[in-house]
């Protein structure tokens, strides 16, 4: 796994930034220790996703990357899938829940992506995407369990261990367990 986020971290060093490392007096004080944040707010799209959604899409036949793109997110990986699909010519399609952040939906629709909402209190998000695929022939990004979208996430910590040599311990947040997984 670490070879392929390497391979992952050569293949996207020309779209993703090389985030900063940054420090913090408090959280040292609190931690008894050096404190060292991996600050994936400066990545494109504003979060670590884009990664894994580009590592993921790069990875697509000629003929899924024709075929057009869904995925399902109410926020960062919409938008990762979306502004990737921006950069590579790729249609997308993102299903959000009509409750998704305003700002979040405004984002993913400016990158071009067509929005379907959907009820989360009536409709289970990978139904409605499923339902899709099925009569359009999309290929489905998801947002945190794919092979592809773990190592591209897992570049974030691979620039990290590049920059800090000798780490005690990595904390890693999780959600969905993308980035945990690639870390």
């Amino acid at each position: 796994m670490f070879q392929k986020i390497k391979v992952a971290s050569e293949r996207l060093k020309s779209y993703t930034n090389l985030t900063p490392i940054m420090i913090s007096g408090t959280l040292d004080n609190l931690a008894g220790a050096n404190v060292f944040l991996k600050c994936e707010n400066y990545q494109r799209t504003g979060a670590f996703k884009f990664r894994g959604a580009f590592n993921a899409i790069l990875q697509l036949s000629e003929k899924e990357k024709n075929k057009g793109v869904i995925t399902y997110s109410s926020g960062n990986h919409a938008q990762a899938v979306a502004l990737v699909c921006k950069i590579l010519g790729l249609n997308a399609t993102v299903v959000m829940p009509e409750n998704a952040s305003e700002i979040k939906k405004s984002a993913t629709a400016g990158y071009g992506a067509n929005i379907i909402e959907y009820d989360p209190d009536k409709e289970v998000r990978e139904n409605v995407a499923e339902k899709i695929i099925k009569a359009k022939g999309f290929t489905l990004i998801p947002p945190y369990d794919h092979i592809n979208i773990v190592i591209g996430q897992g570049t974030a910590t691979l620039e990290m261990l590049a920059e800090l040599k000798n780490l005690d311990l990595l904390l890693v947040p999780c959600g969905g367990g993308g980035l945990l997984n690639g870390s």
